[in-house]
């Protein structure tokens, strides 16, 4: 991803550089309602949540307050899929820099990273920070993990801005790259506030040559600072029937029964010290912890185990002991939550989608109903989508546009149509100028854009969409058959009657039911025509005739008109719908 570039915010494009740098622009907290949409109106106030489309970078600098979040989770790309030593090869640094898009989470060194490099080194970044850089750059060379890193330390530092002096930060990654990152973490916060290494497995073990099985993620924790009110809550869970306690015995009855040591620590000279049924305590250095006299009471009761084999004996539980109900403390490997499967109910098919469960675990463990979360590289949402139910408020960004579409309709699908008043999504186009910028600064995302507008599922990747750039499914008759509508876009001023038979053609071949295709600029009268003649569609569940394609421009979807097509089905796979009475309502 090319952090460097002109970068368009909203309705305009503006200029960003890379590195942290003394007076900043303002930020402002959840809440302000500033918007570079209107400078005039930064006094406006809003409770709601809010989504941000665009470079994080930008995003924590310009609209994200120092000290005023409370918990950030991050699981930044990095394309662990690729060879280790390829990862780290050598660039010439003469490369194209390679353009981040949805699931493609590849870094490059590139005449790009060199200028953040040194921009960091020469007083961007804290001396600290800057110092551990550059010994990397000694240790590691000119290559793709560099670059990774160069792209993240900005990044980490202001997220560690925004923290408030009680906050906490959980960065995901994996073991490539997860030592290099702690030692930036170290750096930037403070080597005395690092907390945890969590161990995630995540997978089952698999067939490798020459190396061990990779099953786990790594989860690097850090506290802003050591204040108190710092939230952290230990969590209980139920304990693996296979590691029940070794002090467990068979009583009389078959059931199994607990049982307590007899003596503490320590030797004592009263009678506490004194042999007690030909067994001395103080022969190992310890007492009774009761009088003798409460001990043969406990031997009356049926409550004094004596082993068989003459070993010391040891208080009894009256009551059997239920396994279930043994409960043990969460430590720092995590067994107990699987990954997303191919089966998962919350399955959105998002590669690097992960489990609900383990951002419950991470939200619910440090921090408190009320409290701002922060996901700055948020993908499909699982972060604000858990932190909606768990009632606490949240900000999410993401630099695709195709991810901030599918966050809107996962949260929409999980909690209903009323969320949509709870957030806010910014960096979006709300008018035509703004649609232009999208355009000229990232032509594929302005597709995913205009196919949200008319409730599609844009492509994932633009790679052999032979003109098809989204999809819009609705029910095709009661035998629950599935329709779809083709969506093309064409941004440019280069329009005419074949892009209408191509679509017509297109529709066609794909025996799909309809065609819509979107236009910056107002479509020729051929291509009206073209359009009149392709035929009509006729929705047999209610009887209703469609024009078969049809042409709809960007100011006409931002006026708020629609295509005429049949009741669309919401896109993407649907995540889990939240229980009645707990939809996420925050008291804001």
């Amino acid at each position: 991803m090319d952090w460097n570039q002109w970068r368009w915010r909203t309705d305009t494009e503006i200029s960003r550089t890379v590195g942290w740098r003394v007076g900043r622009p303002a930020a402002y907290p959840l809440g302000s309602g500033v918007d570079d949409r209107d400078q005039e109106d930064q006094g406006s106030v809003t409770d709601k949540n809010l989504l941000f489309y665009g470079d994080n970078l930008d995003v924590l600098r310009e609209q994200v307050a120092t000290e005023s979040v409370d918990l950030v989770y991050l699981d930044p790309p990095f394309n662990s899929n690729r060879s280790y030593n390829v990862l780290f090869a050598n660039r010439s640094g003469d490369e194209a820099q390679a353009q981040i898009e949805a699931f493609d989470d590849t870094w490059t060194w590139s005449q790009e990273s060199e200028a953040a490099y040194e921009d960091m080194i020469g007083g961007g970044a804290p001396a600290r920070v800057a110092d551990a850089l550059e010994a990397m750059r000694h240790l590691l060379g000119d290559n793709d993990v560099l670059a990774y890193l160069v792209m993240m330390t900005p990044r980490l530092v202001e997220l560690h801005r925004t923290l408030k002096p009680t906050g906490t930060l959980y960065l995901h990654c994996d073991p490539t790259a997860s030592h290099y990152l702690k030692l930036l973490l170290d750096a930037i916060f403070g080597v005395d506030n690092f907390r945890n290494e969590i161990v995630w497995r995540r997978t089952n073990a698999r067939s490798s040559q020459a190396k061990w099985p990779w099953l786990h993620d790594t989860i690097l924790m850090y506290s802003r600072t050591n204040a108190k009110g710092r939230v952290f809550r230990l969590l209980l869970v139920a304990a693996e029937e296979a590691k029940m306690p070794h002090t467990l015995i068979t009583g009389p009855d078959g059931s199994k029964y607990q049982t307590y040591e007899l003596t503490g620590a320590g030797t004592r000279n009263g009678e506490t010290g004194q042999p007690w049924r030909g067994f001395d305590p103080n022969r190992m250095g310890r007492h009774w912890a009761n009088l003798h006299a409460y001990m043969d009471a406990l031997d009356e009761a049926g409550l004094i185990h004596w082993p068989q084999k003459g070993g010391f004996p040891r208080r009894r539980a009256a009551e059997p002991f239920d396994p279930s109900s043994r409960k043990v403390a969460v430590g720092d490997v995590w067994t107990d939550i699987d990954r997303i499967n191919q089966s998962a109910h919350e399955r959105l098919g998002y590669p690097t989608q992960k489990p609900e469960e383990l951002l419950e675990r991470i939200i619910a463990t440090s921090s408190n109903e009320g409290d701002v979360v922060l996901d700055p590289f948020c993908g499909c949402g699982t972060t604000v989508a858990v932190a909606q139910r768990l009632r606490r408020r949240w900000i999410g960004i993401d630099v695709t546009y195709l991810a901030v579409d599918l966050i809107t309709k996962r949260l929409i699908d999980t909690y209903g149509p009323d969320v949509a008043d709870s957030f806010e999504v910014r960096g979006i186009p709300r008018d035509l100028q703004g649609a232009q910028a999208l355009f000229n600064q990232n032509p594929f995302d302005f597709e995913r854009w205009a196919v949200s507008l008319v409730g599609g599922q844009p492509n994932e990747k633009q790679v052999g969409d032979r003109g098809v750039d989204g999809v819009i499914r609705f029910p095709l008759d009661d035998r629950k058959q599935v329709g779809r509508v083709l969506v093309s876009v064409k941004g440019g001023s280069r329009l005419g009657p074949t892009m209408i038979r191509d679509l017509i053609g297109t529709v066609d071949s794909h025996r799909a039911q309809m065609g819509v295709l979107i236009t910056m600029e107002n479509p020729t009268r051929g291509m009206i025509e073209a359009a009149q003649r392709s035929g009509l569609f006729v929705w047999s569940l209610i009887g209703r005739s469609y024009p078969r394609v049809q042409i709809i421009t960007v100011p006409q979807l931002l006026a708020g008109r629609q295509p005429e097509m049949p009741q669309a089905f919401l896109p993407y796979v649907k995540a889990r719908r939240a229980p009645v009475g707990d939809q996420g309502t925050l008291d804001l």
